[in-house]
């Protein structure tokens, strides 16, 4: 296994991270299956993987307070009660259920009974943006995380993200953070912090972990078949995990990477393409050949939407770029059941497309010039009333 230094921790991480996010469950059909809290863990066959990745010296764990419903943390914490010497737990605090002061304190006791532990290596804030990096701030969060430090029940605190570029650099440069947790992927390499954020936190000696390198899965399966032309033309023959987890190690300026897997055969590829990790170790014709990946997914997109969030805020609430990406990911990824649990079940109501009230306000404002209102309607009409696996829309 190769490692990497996180930052200004000194902590040498494994190269490839395991994220808990999508552990096995029983009776799973479908990918989103793995997020469904009603699903029970397949608690064998996952302690059967975290183990053997603990053999092959993986050694970055990562959880969450609601990840499998708040099954995640327990059973990681079960799967690593004889390794805890040899691994470091990272989990996170949900800015989103925080109410008072109170439940910072709540919150954590909790989490460090259900992994078994008297203290986590890593504990993040999580999926900070604009408004709950604001929350944070005025209810303490930072000076809570500085008591808990000197404690000793966390070793350093970061946060993982989901907004812009600005709002991450601001929050980078608010408090001094370990490590920072942000998507990135060949396609996604300017979504929300994008490789400028990724740079800049790095710059700053903020450990950088990626999360969604294979974006939920979705560049290594059922891949388009102008895709996969691309990927038979190279003469060095990978498969479309491996070129997209390749991409991203190739930046010298991320740690780990996490990756959700839930198969014996999903973990081997990846230890096995984990030992040639090398940053800056692509060709320059490989890098061309990822981009020209990009180009052919992009083609397949409906909207040229590219998530500036100039259109917003909308006076009726509606996240227009949530909206055309979910929307494109219908098409280009061929993976509809992702696109309609995120658009009936997670986004919502004011928030989706059918919410649009037509009143033209986001069009003056949009450099790509899109007709918003129409393409709205267009949103819906995919992905509003669609059914889910022959099951019934799920939010109907």
């Amino acid at each position: 296994m190769l490692y990497r230094r996180l930052g200004k921790t000194g902590c040498d991480v494994s190269v490839l991270g395991f994220g808990c996010m999508r552990l096995p469950v029983r009776d799973a059909h479908k990918p989103t299956d793995f997020f469904d809290p009603a699903k029970a863990i397949d608690e064998e066959k996952a302690i059967e993987l975290i183990h053997y990745a603990i053999e092959q010296e993986v050694n970055y764990f990562d959880t969450a307070y609601v990840y499998h419903g708040g099954k995640s943390e327990p059973l990681l914490g079960k799967a690593v009660r004889e390794y805890r010497k040899k691994v470091y737990l990272a989990t996170k605090l949900p800015a989103w259920i925080i109410k008072g002061k109170e439940d910072f304190e709540k919150v954590l006791h909790e989490q460090l009974l259900r992994l078994e532990t008297d203290f986590v290596d890593f504990y993040l804030l999580h999926g900070l943006g604009r408004e709950s990096w604001q929350k944070m701030k005025e209810m303490g969060a930072l000076d809570f995380l500085e008591r808990v430090k000197a404690e000793g029940r966390i070793r350093f605190a970061g946060f993982s993200f989901h907004d812009d570029t600005r709002t991450f650099k601001e929050i980078a440069d608010a408090y001094d953070w370990a490590l920072c947790l942000i998507q990135h992927n060949y396609y996604d390499r300017n979504y929300q912090a994008g490789r400028e954020g990724l740079e800049y936190a790095a710059a700053k000696g903020i450990g950088v972990v990626i999360m969604e390198p294979l974006r939920g899965g979705k560049l290594a399966q059922r891949i388009p078949q102008e895709v996969q032309g691309l990927w038979d033309s190279s003469p060095g023959k990978r498969t479309p995990a491996e070129w997209a987890l390749r991409w991203v190690w190739n930046h010298p300026g991320v740690s780990t990477v996490l990756s959700g897997m839930n198969s014996m055969e999903q973990l081997r590829e990846n230890l096995r393409v984990a030992q040639e990790a090398l940053a800056d170790s692509l060709k320059a014709e490989e890098l061309a050949l990822i981009d020209r990946v990009t180009e052919a997914y992009r083609k397949l997109l409906r909207v040229d939407c590219t998530s500036c969030g100039y259109c917003l805020p909308c006076p009726r609430g509606v996240n227009i770029p949530h909206n055309f990406t979910m929307y494109n990911d219908l098409f280009a990824f061929q993976a509809p059941e992702t696109s309609l649990m995120l658009y009936q079940r997670w986004t919502s109501p004011e928030q989706r497309a059918a919410n649009c009230a037509d009143c033209g306000e986001c069009e003056e404002k949009c450099p790509q010039h899109i007709p918003i209102a129409q393409e709205m309607k267009k949103v819906h009409e995919a992905l509003g009333g669609r059914q889910d696996s022959g099951k019934g829309p799920i939010n109907p």
